[in-house]
Parts: structure tokens; C-alpha cells; sequence
């Protein structure tokens, strides 16, 4: 279903909104492989819950990629966070300070209105190293085993 290209930049996902591999169909997915290696622990500490705060930029797209990481990390028992618009840091500062195992700041920088883009962070509020970049990479293709429908995360608008 996944391409098989490598998905990951110097920072984070980027390309076209509504085009590869900005769809909400992929978008799903890597809310779900990231949902997964959550509730591993590969992400995440066990000290911490299985929380994901996510802001955004104000590009129209970034609503339909905020929902869909929302459905996909959802399905895999994630409760996430909306914070709306915020400055790239302010992800970063919010997610150790709230005490989140991820961090995911929707935005493209400086790039054209019509693309956009996706960035992790880690509990510690940095950016994701790259051998948990490549175990996300790792996860789109292979089957999700998603929660039973009491175990669904959920989503909270701050």
C-alpha cells in the first residue's frame, strides 16, 4: 500500500497536500505505526502515557492531516492532544511539559501553501532519532493489529 521510497527527510515527512505521501489514506498509517511503537515503548517511556500532543501551522490542509494522524494513532489506543496553531518549538516545549510520549507539529516552514508536512518529537521534546524514523518507515507496510472498540484512544482539543 506504502510505496516503498524512504518517507523521511532532514525533518520530518513533507510533500504536496493530498498527494503522496500526504493522503489521509498514508497519513493514517503513520498515525497507527506510531500509535504501535507507543504502545511498545519504542517511542515512549513506560513512566508515560500513551498521550500524543499534536499543533499545527495555519495551512488549510492541516486540518484534514490533523484528523487523519488523530483516526490513525485513535484506532491504536492513542488519546491525542490538539493545541491548534503554535510555533514549531512551542510542540516541542509542550510535549515534555505535558508529559506526552510524542510530540507532531503539522507544517511545511517555509515551503509553498500548497504542501505540507509532518514532525515528530520525542517525550523529551526533540526530534525523533533516526532509527525510530526508520522503525515508523518500518511499520506502514506490515498489518495493524488496532484496539477493540472500548480501548480506543480519544481526542482532546485544548
Amino acid at each position: 500500500m506504502i510505496k516503498d521510497t524512504k518517507l523521511f527527510g532532514t525533518d520530518g515527512i513533507r510533500g504536496t497536500s493530498n498527494q503522496y505521501p500526504m493522503t489521509p489514506e498514508v497519513v493514517v498509517k503513520i498515525g497507527q505505526a506510531i500509535g504501535y511503537l507507543i504502545r511498545k515503548k519504542i517511542i515512549s517511556s513506560p513512566s508515560l502515557a500513551n498521550k500524543v500532543v499534536i499543533g499545527k501551522d495555519t495551512r488549510l490542509s492541516g486540518y484534514m492531516i490533523e484528523q487523519a494522524l488523530s483516526s490513525g494513532l485513535n484506532s491504536m489506543g492513542i488519546y491525542v492532544q490538539l493545541v491548534g496553531p503554535l510555533p514549531t518549538p512551542g510542540i516541542g516545549y509542550l510535549t515534555r511539559n505535558m508529559r506526552a510520549a510524542a510530540g507532531i507539529v503539522i507544517s511545511a516552514s517555509h515551503n509553498p501553501f500548497e504542501d505540507n508536512g509532518i514532525k515528530f518529537f520525542s517525550s523529551l521534546g526533540t526530534k525523533l532519532p533516526d532509527d525510530i524514523e526508520h522503525a515508523i518507515e518500518e511499520e506502514l507496510d506490515k498489518p495493524m493489529d488496532v484496539m477493540d472498540s472500548v480501548d480506543l484512544g480519544r481526542v482532546k482539543r485544548i
